[in-house]
């Protein structure tokens, strides 16, 4: 009976984290196994019958093991395995294919159009796609600011986000405008053990409304209402209904984006009577600085977007349920990026685009 496999308390749980891996190479759980019942001072002939292997197997990952720890159980002998069908020629050929050209009548390649204009099959290009993190079908939408004033908005938001100022609370303030109260034109079918819930794809059209909210940064909370416009008026009255909400001994910085309503005559009139009221505009194409735009688009995809609606009425009753809900338990939103971080993000995308064209 041989002597037992010497392993050490961390080898022993590295291997045992490589078999109850989900992503582990079979193989590579084949050999930690064996490796363990070789540590246990079971014979090889045992190990051998328990693991459908021969005994020279059993041998040699126990030499292995020994010469090179855990790390020698992974990658095969130099000349073993099965010889690569596609050279690296060929394989760095269609790289330099799907990031410098594109097919014909296309704006992009697929595994298909690619495999036939190389010779090689589409699973071939799948893999080596997957190896280069090459996604071809995929694109980010982006839109960097142009306001002059850029830097100068954006500290004064981040600012106010990082150190708020005593005795005053931070406002998030937008609309949400043209909300349409849709109506499938059928019923949809409710989900089921493997079938997902169905919605027919045309739908008619019962009006739209406009959300106004506010969202307290310190407590995560939301004011909200419908109304069928947006126009400064609604605004003005949205406002009324903020200086009613919040503490007459506090002042509302109120962090707003740049539409014309913000900055109506009027608007600026009632605020020079309200001096507790502060406006803050963020910089154009920038509605990532509010961050009021995070709960729009969780109340559009946990509520409005699969959502039924028969009237406006509908729509505007599903929507303040939500913000009820989310009054019950709120999460405040922690800024965390500083302007030196954000400047510095930016000057690299400018850098890229500026190298690309």
């Amino acid at each position: 009976m041989p002597e037992a496999l010497p392993i050490t308390a961390e080898q022993r749980r590295t291997l045992e984290a490589w078999i109850s891996a989900r992503n582990s190479p079979q193989k590579v759980v084949f050999r930690a196994k064996l490796v363990l019942l070789a540590s246990e001072g079971i014979a090889n002939r045992k190990i051998a019958q328990q693991m459908d292997a021969s005994r020279p197997t059993v041998i040699l990952w126990r030499q292995r093991f020994v010469a090179g720890g855990p790390e020698a159980l992974v990658d095969d002998a130099p000349g073993r395995g099965r010889k690569p069908e596609i050279s690296a020629g060929k394989i760095k050929q269609i790289v330099d294919a799907t990031l410098q050209t594109k097919p014909k009548a296309a704006t992009h390649w697929s595994v298909r159009t690619m495999a036939a204009a190389q010779g090689v099959s589409p699973a071939s290009v799948q893999r080596i796609w997957d190896a280069h993190g090459l996604e071809p079908h995929r694109t980010r939408t982006f839109k960097l600011s142009r306001d002059k004033r850029f830097v100068e908005k954006l500290t004064d938001v981040v600012g106010l986000y990082l150190n708020p100022p005593d005795k005053a609370l931070v406002i998030c303030v937008d609309e949400k405008s043209q909300i349409q109260a849709l109506d499938r034109t059928q019923p949809g079918l409710p989900m089921k053990k493997g079938r997902c819930g169905t919605m027919t794809h045309d739908y008619k059209r019962h009006g739209t409304t406009t959300l106004f909210a506010a969202l307290n940064v310190l407590q995560g909370t939301v004011i909200g209402e419908c109304m069928p416009r947006h126009r400064h008026q609604e605004f003005l009255k949205f406002l009324r209904r903020l200086d009613r909400e919040f503490p007459p001994q506090l002042d509302l910085h109120l962090i707003v984006d740049n539409y014309g309503t913000h900055k109506h005559e009027k608007v600026k009139s009632w605020l020079t009577k309200h001096r507790r009221f502060r406006l803050h505009f963020t910089p154009t194409s920038s509605s990532w600085l509010n961050l009021i735009e995070g709960w729009f688009g969780r109340l559009t995809n946990q509520r409005i977007r699969r959502g039924t609606f028969h009237s406006v009425a509908d729509l505007i009753q599903a929507i303040q349920q939500y913000r009820d809900e989310n009054n019950k338990n709120p999460h405040p939103f922690v800024w965390t990026a500083s302007v030196e971080q954000i400047l510095t993000k930016l000057q690299r995308c400018k850098a890229i685009l500026k190298t690309e064209h």
